[in-house]
C-alpha cells in the first residue's frame, strides 16, 4: 500500500489519557509546526495562530476551567449513534454509541441529561496532555467572495489534516477539542491567554503518548463507488 495511503488510514482521535511526565520533544513539535505552515489556505491567508501551551502550571488552570454539555449537543450527537457493530457496518458513517455513557444513549432522557449534568472541568477532556496546540483565527478576514468565510473555514481544516498526519508519522497521539471553541470556555480561555478580542478560537489539539493501550473500535467508511459520480451526478463509481 502506498505509504501516505497506510498513514491516512492509519490516523486517528485519541481519546486516552496521555501521560503528562512524557513530553513532546521541541524537535517533534516543531515538525508538527513545520507541516501547519504548509498548508493550503485560501489565497494563501495563512488566517491561523497556534498558541502552544506546555507550561503545566498553566495547563492545569486551563484544566479547570468548567464547560457545560448542552442539550443540542446531546440530540445532534445522538442522530450519529448506531447501535450495534452491524448497524454502523450498514450506514458506513457515524459512531458507535458505546463510545458515549449510557445516559446519551436514550433519546427520551437527553433534556434531562442536559439539564440535570453538573459542569465538567477540562481535565476531563485533557486527560493529562503535555501539549495544547490552541488554533485561533481574526474573524473579521475571509477569502474573497466567500460569504461565512467557507474557504477560510476550509483552511483551518487543511492545516488540521497536516498537523494531525504529521503527529501520526511521529508517533504521537492526537485529539481534537471543539469544546475550546464552545463561547463561556472560549472567553475565559482568550483572558487568560491574553488572546485578542477580535480573535476566534478554532479548536485545541490535544498531544501525547498514551499511558494505557488505546481500546480498539470499529471505523468505517463509504466505498468510493457510494460517494463517486462519474461525468453526472447519479452516474456511480468509476466505470
Amino acid at each position: 500500500m502506498n505509504e501516505m495511503l497506510k498513514l491516512i488510514e492509519e490516523r486517528h482521535s485519541s481519546r486516552v489519557p496521555f501521560d503528562r511526565e512524557h513530553p513532546i520533544v521541541k524537535e517533534d513539535l516543531r515538525q508538527i509546526l513545520e507541516a501547519t505552515r504548509w498548508a493550503p489556505t485560501a489565497h494563501n491567508m495563512q488566517n491561523f495562530e497556534i498558541v502552544v501551551v506546555d507550561d503545566q502550571e498553566l495547563l492545569e488552570r486551563i484544566g479547570n476551567i468548567q464547560s457545560q454539555i448542552s442539550e443540542a449537543f446531546l440530540r445532534e450527537n445522538y442522530q450519529q449513534l448506531s447501535f450495534s457493530e452491524e448497524e454502523l457496518l450498514q450506514k458506513k458513517v457515524g459512531i458507535l454509541s458505546t463510545m458515549f455513557p449510557p445516559s446519551w444513549r436514550d433519546s427520551a432522557r437527553l433534556e434531562e441529561v442536559a439539564r440535570e449534568s453538573e459542569p465538567m472541568p477540562l481535565h476531563q477532556t485533557m486527560q493529562g496532555s503535555p501539549v495544547l496546540l490552541i488554533v485561533i483565527y481574526d474573524g473579521r478576514k475571509r477569502a474573497p467572495a466567500s460569504e461565512g468565510d467557507v474557504l477560510g473555514l476550509m483552511s483551518l481544516g487543511c492545516m488540521m489534516e497536516n498537523m494531525w498526519l504529521m503527529a501520526q508519522s511521529l508517533g504521537i497521539n492526537l485529539q481534537i477539542m471543539s469544546v475550546f471553541s464552545a463561547p463561556p470556555v472560549e472567553q475565559e480561555i482568550k483572558r487568560m491567554l491574553d488572546i485578542p478580542a477580535y480573535m476566534k478560537i478554532a479548536f485545541a489539539a490535544r498531544l501525547g503518548y498514551p499511558i494505557i493501550t488505546p481500546a480498539k473500535y470499529l471505523r468505517v467508511r463509504r466505498d468510493v463507488e457510494e460517494f463517486t459520480h462519474q461525468n453526472q451526478f447519479g452516474k456511480k463509481g468509476l466505470g
